[in-house]
């Protein structure tokens, strides 16, 4: 596993697996940090309420200053390209970029 530079935030849960490449500047966050309505923002216990955990699969490379956000999961083997917003599950095997995030070819 190598991991450069990496913010992890977690309120329920990040799990990486084995063999993982995670560039410089990665974020991934398993919450939104507060609730988008003003009466809750103030409101902690709401935003750890909403979080969703996000899983990385085995052997996945992760480019510089890619945003993983909550609820996500990234496939077994996938790339995700320098840059990308992933707000939706990428499929194992794939290379994946953009923002939003979508798979641009599979069956690596």
């Amino acid at each position: 596993m190598g991991i450069s530079g990496v913010s992890i935030c977690s309120a329920k849960e990040v799990r990486i697996g084995n063999g993982c490449l995670i560039g410089a500047d990665v974020l991934i966050a398993d919450t939104d940090f507060h609730p988008l309505r003003p009466s809750e923002r103030h409101d902690s216990q709401k935003a750890l309420a909403d979080a969703k955990p996000v899983q990385i699969m085995e052997n996945v490379f992760i480019g510089t200053r890619v945003i993983v956000l909550k609820g996500v999961t990234i496939g077994a083997g996938s790339v995700v390209g320098a840059g990308s917003v992933v707000t939706q599950d990428i499929p194992a095997g794939s290379i994946a970029a953009g923002n939003p995030c979508r798979v641009i070819r599979d069956n690596l």
